[in-house]
């Protein structure tokens, strides 16, 4: 008997104008392929893009998929748009794995980009040093909470350099008030790490506004494929059993 195919993994990107989005998805799309090469992987975009994610789905056989969204914390893409597109495609059984951030592979992807930009966590840095995390910014409050946790982890893992998150629009505060809370806070020396996973606009503007370092975005770096796979593998399974209540004994009153 012939094993069912596993279901079909679908990089869900944002989409943007700039070409270089496009070479990055792709880019990433190989290196998953290259991981997993018996999964049909296949990239989608939510707007402004082709393919469009609607048109992905509708060109996949019957049977199971599970869409990976390349975004990095909870908001209305993630908890609306890729729900909504799932269910209008009724041939299919498909599930939205969780958005990649945070998680600890991001910030070593992070720390890397830094590294490649000429961050070098030294003595001077830990005393007048700092970090922006320049992320896109939603009007969900929990996508800012999953910012702040990245922050954090990425500060510990600079050896306590304060980590600011920052956004390219819809929350507070932005790239160049964050920049001035930390020179507030005599961090003078400033850089800015781009929590995007592809160029696009919002990343340029964000790095434009860099008074030192400005480290490149996420994109293809091999941890990212490894974290699209775990994201992909964990919606895979089964969801947990709730946990059995005990009854509580019948209060006696006099």
């Amino acid at each position: 008997m012939t094993a069912a195919p596993p279901p079909a993994l679908v990089l869900v990107a944002h989409g943007s104008r700039d070409p270089r989005a496009l070479r990055t998805a792709h880019a990433l799309l190989e290196g998953v392929r290259a991981l997993r090469p018996g999964t049909d992987v296949r990239l989608g975009h939510i707007e402004l893009q082709e393919p469009l994610l609607a048109d992905t789905l509708a060109a996949l056989p019957p049977g199971r998929a599970v869409l990976v969204p390349l975004l990095l914390g909870r908001g209305h893409h993630v908890t609306h748009d890729l729900p909504r597109a799932a269910a209008a495609a009724p041939h299919l059984r498909t599930g939205v794995a969780r958005p990649l951030g945070p998680h600890p592979l991001l910030v070593e992807v992070l720390h890397d980009r830094l590294v490649e930009a000429g961050w070098r966590t030294t003595a001077r840095l830990r005393r007048n040093g700092g970090v922006v995390l320049a992320a896109a910014g939603s009007r969900d409050p929990r996508s800012a909470e999953d910012a702040r946790r990245t922050a954090r982890q990425l500060s510990a893992r600079l050896g306590g350099v304060p980590v600011l998150p920052a956004y390219a629009s819809a929350a507070a505060p932005t790239v160049p008030d964050a920049l001035r809370a930390l020179a507030a806070r005599g961090r003078h020396r400033a850089a800015v790490a781009a929590y995007f996973t592809a160029p696009g606009r919002f990343a340029t503007q964000c790095a434009a506004a860099a008074p030192w370092l400005a480290a490149a975005p996420l994109g293809a770096h091999p941890a990212m494929a490894e974290l699209v796979l775990h994201r992909y593998d964990e919606a895979l399974l089964p969801a947990p059993a709730p946990r059995p209540t005990t009854p509580r004994p019948p209060v006696l009153t006099a």
